[in-house]
Order: structure tokens, then C-alpha cells, then sequence
């Protein structure tokens, strides 16, 4: 039997960056009865970001969700965790925040609905994800994609500063 796995990317480029993303690894570890698997923290440079954006701590975690879990039910937990951390609503398309967590995949689950797609859509194209994820989970398979997280990163071709922090 194939282990369920939800995946989520973490981000953060508004306060003490480092501690805000260890801090969220930290309350995830609620969200799941087993251990979870943490990446190192990346910093990165922003994408699609307004102009003079700072920089960003990336990091990627994945854990077995709890007994009855949807990808809605988690999808509003992160929700939730990102307003705790001082999330407001976005006035600007990828402005900076101080948390920002994507449900970038639910096992095999597929979803495209107003308020969630999965897998995430840009994943494959987002090293600031990629290397994370490769990391601690390389031969994760996103549903849709049939190549693992390891020959994704390796084929993107991408400008992104992407550096694991110490």
C-alpha cells in the first residue's frame, strides 16, 4: 500500500524570515500523528514578485495527514496557520508576506475547483520548490506530471537563485 503524502511549500520575505518558516514546520507537525519530513531552508531570490521585493526563506515539508483529512480540511488549516503568522489578505498578486504555505500535493489527488488545484499547478516550474522537495522527497511523483521531483528540478531550466542556508 502506497503511502499518502501531503506536500507543502513553505515561504516567508516579510520579519525574521528563518524563524517564521521554523516555527510553521514546527505547528505541522500537528497536522499528522507520524514524524515529518523537513527540507533544509533555501534562500531565494523572488519570483513574479512587484518590483524591490525581498528575498525569500523557502523550505518544503512532507507528512502523512491525519485519518479523515481532506485537501480541503488541510487546505483551510494552512489557511488558518498563515493568518496566525500575520498573513492578510493580498492587495497586490505575490507581494511580500510573512507566511506564505501551498498544499502542493495530497497524495495523487487531483483537484481544480475555485479554491484549490491539485497538484499545484506551478510546481514543476518553481525551483524555490523543486530543490526543497528534492531534498526530502526525490522520487515524489506529481500526479499529472510522471517524472519525479528529482528530473523535474534537474530538466528546469530557470534564472532562480536558489541556495540551501546554513
Amino acid at each position: 500500500m502506497k503511502t499518502l503524502l501531503a506536500i507543502v511549500a513553505l515561504g516567508s520575505n516579510i520579519g525574521d524570515s528563518r524563524k517564521i518558516i521554523l516555527e510553521a514546520m514546527g505547528r505541522l507537525k500537528t497536522f499528522s500523528d507520524a514524524p515529518i519530513l523537513k527540507s533544509s531552508l533555501w534562500r531565494t531570490s523572488p519570483v513574479n514578485c512587484p518590483p524591490d521585493s525581498p528575498e525569500f526563506v523557502n523550505a518544503v515539508a512532507a507528512f502523512i495527514p491525519r485519518k479523515g483529512e481532506s485537501p480541503e480540511s488541510l487546505l483551510k488549516k494552512l489557511q488558518d496557520l498563515e493568518t496566525e503568522f500575520g498573513r492578510t489578505p493580498k492587495k497586490v498578486l505575490n507581494e511580500p508576506r510573512p507566511l506564505d504555505l501551498d498544499l502542493i500535493a495530497f497524495g495523487a489527488e487531483a483537484r481544480q475547483t475555485p479554491e484549490l488545484t491539485l497538484p499545484h499547478p506551478r510546481t514543476h516550474l518553481r525551483k524555490f520548490v523543486l530543490a526543497p522537495l528534492n531534498e526530502i522527497a526525490p522520487d515524489f511523483v506529481l500526479a499529472g506530471q510522471g517524472r519525479a521531483a528529482r528530473a523535474l528540478l534537474d530538466d528546469l531550466a530557470s534564472e532562480e537563485r536558489v541556495e540551501r542556508m546554513e
